[in-house]
């Protein structure tokens, strides 16, 4: 369609597609911001870039010409529900589903008027539903990425009367990352258990993984699953889990870590750094070998086995940051006191 004056379209036609148009770029820009600067995907963002750029040719001069804002009853209204986007995640959500929608009005209302801006519109709307899965998957896998890069400890739970009670206690204070771990019961039980705890680290915006049991992090949509030397190899649970879940795997020696580091894994445990009553056929590898397996890595290495207040200053003393922990909070007569020690301990020395 060619630039034509006016009077040749219904203002009224016109003016919608202008203000569909500018919504379409306007949330487009919104998502190819964060692809930019929050997830640093230069393909989603030079897709991104090309929509846009496609739709402003199209923006024609006489849908410029018929736009009124101040006759316009809708202009400056707002939503409720525009102060519920917490996180980028939901404000791209929220973008997608306006440029969506703005680009099948355009569709429906260029269809006889302007072929070329419907065909160019129906186009990019079935393009930018992939895009959002993606671009909201990745999202996930940085939000959960950011949590395990500033984690501290991890708690990870053994069987006891009173384990919701326990957790919330560590979560209370501080605790950002929980790992499942139950070798005992049914699965119902189980199931029943890893929901309550999963819930329960979404509210206070902790990590949830699940020991050994990949099936079970996917039932309730788990943050990710920990793994043994003698479970699943890294490829294939990564094929079953997904990029978008993480990946921990225990190891024992620097030989494990060399081959977790390069399997991709996103962090590791090593241990036992003490002797440990959970694990009593494995040697101690002490703190000194801490210090070895960290130079290997720059993946979150967290120390684990026989870890308590007492006795972790050592592990400082060779550079970790990260531990994790049972008994020293689990069989505590105070959870959240326990939790809160170890974190304090734990805090870099100010200089």
């Amino acid at each position: 369609m060619g630039e034509g004056p006016l009077g040749l379209v219904d203002p009224r036609v016109a003016r919608l597609i202008d203000a569909n148009l500018d919504r379409a770029r306007e949330g487009l820009r919104v998502v190819e911001d964060w692809c930019r600067f929050g997830l640093e995907r230069d393909d989603l963002v030079v897709r991104l870039k090309d929509w846009r750029q496609r739709l402003g040719r199209l923006h024609r001069n006489i849908y410029k010409q018929a736009r009124s804002t101040a006759t316009d009853p809708g202009a400056g209204l707002s939503h409720p529900a525009q102060l519920e986007r917490h996180n980028p995640q939901a404000v791209v959500a929220a973008n997608c589903g306006r440029v969506q929608e703005a680009l099948r009005v355009l569709e429906e209302y260029g269809r006889s008027l302007d072929p070329s801006l419907a065909s160019e519109s129906a186009a990019i709307r079935y393009g930018l539903y992939d895009l959002e899965v993606t671009c909201l998957n990745a999202s996930e896998v940085n939000a959960r990425r950011r949590t395990l890069h500033n984690c501290q400890l991890c708690l990870i739970t053994t069987p006891c009367p009173d384990l919701i009670e326990r957790v919330t206690q560590a979560l209370t204070a501080g605790v950002t990352m929980v790992q499942y771990r139950c070798k005992s019961g049914n699965d119902r039980e189980r199931l029943d258990e890893a929901k309550a705890l999963r819930m329960l680290c979404q509210h206070h915006g902790a990590l949830f993984v699940i020991n050994d049991r990949i099936d079970l992090a996917l039932a309730v949509d788990a943050d990710g699953v920990h793994l043994g030397q003698n479970d699943l190899p890294t490829d294939v649970a990564r094929e079953l889990i997904g990029e978008a879940r993480l990946l921990g795997r225990s190891t024992h020696t620097l030989d494990d870590v060399r081959r977790a580091d390069a399997d991709a894994c996103d962090y590791l445990g090593l241990g036992p750094v003490y002797t440990t009553a959970v694990k009593p056929d494995k040697p101690a590898i002490g703190p000194m070998r801490l210090q070895e397996a960290q130079a290997l890595t720059r993946r979150p290495v967290f120390a684990i086995g026989g870890i308590e207040l007492n006795n972790i200053t050592a592990l400082l003393d060779m550079g970790c940051r990260r531990v994790a922990v049972i008994s020293a909070i689990m069989a505590a007569e105070n959870p959240e006191r326990a939790s809160q020690q170890l974190l304090q301990a734990l805090l870099p020395p100010v200089d």
